[in-house]
């Protein structure tokens, strides 16, 4: 009876989500109103990071569209100076923002430096080619990472109390769901791939772990505060394999160096070509996180987008049963694939570690 309604709720709950990008697809549709309709634009911009974080369209008394956001703070440093300002400034992007003697223009999202004249130059390809000032604005990703952040300190944190507070030691309240995620990661990771030092490196696991399936149901959900896709950003999943890369390397004993310079048993002819590959295999290790998980995630992002936009392709209520059908279908499996990509990034991390700690037999 219970399961019945855990299940009715979490359709209920998928329904909602759904909906809601269906909405949030066809605000950004009537942007456009009168202009065939691009799915791709639409996809593009809804993965895409930004400034602020749209929320809804609405036409006043007048016939006037207008956007309701809310902003974000914009942090520029150029030619020794720092400017802030709140992304509102620019009003969707369509007006310039003067800070002393330099004027920003956004354009898709990106700031220029404005030119003499005001505006923008562009090359044939129709790409500005204005200066561009060291953008360390808080954007939805950059938003959407600290409040994972302040997530992870409110669920360990309370959990952490709750130990304290436990007269018998065992799990209570919410350390008694957190406690077999960790035991899991402990038990099913990091033991059987590092061995006896595996300790070392558990707080750097249970910490990938959490925050890249906290981040992938954050994703998923497409109104504030969710709908920024971190984990399908390449910059985000760079970060944390460059992490998982000097965690290896750092940590690697001899045995693991002599491994890639001089492996055991192979012929000294061989040998320079082995090393090579060896060598490179240090970097394609932690590619391999990176493009898996931006992969994995920004294309289930994409596949829901895009049979959403099939009914604003199409034009007809009739194709909106599939369109829902499959979405929700996708739903169910991404909230699969949000925990399934935390587990293998953090499983090959320690297979990654384990094979540089790794005593020699």
């Amino acid at each position: 009876m219970y399961k019945m309604q855990y299940f009715k709720g979490l359709l209920k709950s998928l329904v909602l989500i759904f909906l809601s990008a269906t909405v949030a697809i066809q605000a950004q549709a009537s942007q456009d109103e009168g202009k065939e309709f691009n799915p791709g634009d639409v996809i593009m911009h809804h993965i895409a990071d930004s400034h602020g974080w749209h929320l809804w369209d609405y036409t006043d008394e007048n016939g006037e569209k207008h956007a309701v956001s809310i902003p974000l703070p914009v942090i520029l440093f150029h030619n020794g100076g720092l400017d802030m300002f709140m992304s509102s400034a620019f009003h969707h992007g369509e007006e310039p923002v003067t800070k002393g003697d330099v004027t920003y223009i956004m354009h898709h999202s990106d700031i220029y430096v404005a030119n003499e004249a005001g505006g923008l130059d562009f090359d044939e390809e129709h790409h500005p080619t204005n200066a561009q000032p060291l953008d360390l604005s808080i954007t939805k990703n950059v938003f959407m990472m600290l409040l994972s952040g302040v997530l992870l300190l409110v669920l360990f944190g309370g959990a952490a109390r709750s130990y304290r507070k436990s007269t018998n030691g065992s799990p209570r309240g919410l350390a008694s769901f957190l406690e077999p995620l960790v035991v899991f990661v402990r038990d099913d990771i990091a033991k059987p791939n590092i061995g006896d030092k595996y300790h070392r490196f558990m707080p750097y696991l249970l910490t990938i772990f959490f925050f890249i399936w906290i981040n992938n149901l954050m994703g998923l959900i497409p109104f504030f505060p969710g709908g920024a896709n971190v984990t399908g950003n390449i910059a985000f999943t760079l970060t944390l394999s460059v992490f998982t890369f000097i965690v290896t390397n750092v940590n690697g004993n001899k045995h693991y160096w002599k491994h890639i310079f001089a492996t055991p048993g192979v012929p000294i002819a061989v040998l320079p070509i082995m090393a090579l590959v060896e060598f490179i295999g240090i970097f394609t290790k932690p590619f391999a996180l990176m493009v898996r998980l931006f992969a994995n995630i920004t294309a289930g992002h994409i596949i829901i987008l895009s049979l959403v936009s099939l009914i604003f392709v199409f034009e007809s209520v009739f194709i909106s049963p599939i369109s829902i059908g499959f979405g929700l279908f996708m739903n169910v499996l991404e909230l699969l694939v949000a925990a399934l990509q935390a587990y293998i990034f953090t499983l090959l991390s320690a297979m990654f570690i384990g094979g540089a700690v790794e005593e020699h037999h």
